[in-house]
This record gives structure tokens, C-alpha cells and sequence, in this order.
């Protein structure tokens, strides 16, 4: 059996990388590694995770299919802060919620990119995973 040790990257569909590297930017605060034009793609970083744009010709649609979302963890104490700076920003929260005893816990609240992607910020208080790492 293989057995992985993490994810290395992620890819989000968009159809055009430079307004989504500035939206990811500025308001998840992730920093370019690199922009490839050619490819229409950006690799982004995330507190050393790898988050890769990818040019598409149109959105691909989850609408209406809420489980479907990228998570980005955010500090306990940058948790309120971040939400403040979103809406104050104009980012539309689509819900929120503080989930507790299941996979994955705490508080979060979700918003879609230009896109239409949905994307997730949380404050992880617990990942049933963390238990049963070697």
C-alpha cells in the first residue's frame, strides 16, 4: 500500500489568473512563488502549502453543492480579524457556522472567489486525523 504524507498542491480552476492571484492575495494574504502566463497558471503559497491557479475557459460550476470548497486555516487569533477585513471589504459570506465533534472543527465561514470557487477560512480547534498520524 502507498502511503502519502501530506498533499504537495492544490489547483483551483479559474478563468483569469492575474485577477484571481490578486484576489488570493489580498484577501487570504497567500504570496506568488511563480507566474507562468504561458500555461495561465500562478503558484501561490499558503503558510507552505502550495496553491496552484489554473487557467480554465469558463467556471467550473458548483453551485448549489456547498460541500464542494477549498479550506485555508487561519490562526485562533487572527479568526475574527480576517472576518472583520472581509466584509468590511465586501466579501459576501455565504454562511458561517462552528461546527463541533466531527472531522473537522471550528469556527468558519465561507465566500466565493471571482470565480465562483468556494473557499473556506477556519479555525481549526481539532482534526480527527491529527489522532491517528505516525
Amino acid at each position: 500500500m502507498i502511503k502519502t504524507k501530506g498533499v504537495v498542491h492544490f489547483t483551483i480552476p479559474v478563468t483569469d489568473p492575474a485577477r484571481s492571484r490578486d484576489f488570493y492575495c489580498k484577501w487570504l494574504g497567500l504570496k506568488v512563488l511563480s507566474d507562468n502566463p504561458a500555461r495561465g497558471m500562478v503558484f501561490l503559497d499558503s503558510g507552505g502549502d502550495c496553491v496552484i491557479l489554473a487557467k480554465v475557459k469558463g467556471p467550473i460550476s458548483t453551485a448549489g453543492e456547498r460541500d464542494i470548497h477549498h479550506s485555508f486555516l487561519v490562526d485562533h487569533a487572527d479568526y475574527e480579524a480576517a472576518l472583520a477585513e472581509l466584509k468590511a471589504g465586501g466579501v459576501k459570506f455565504l454562511y458561517d457556522e462552528d461546527r463541533r465533534d466531527g472531522t473537522v472543527d471550528g469556527p468558519r465561514a465561507y465566500f466565493e472567489d471571482p470565480d465562483g470557487n468556494v473557499l473556506e477560512i477556519i479555525d481549526l480547534t481539532r482534526y480527527a486525523g491529527a489522532a491517528s498520524q505516525d
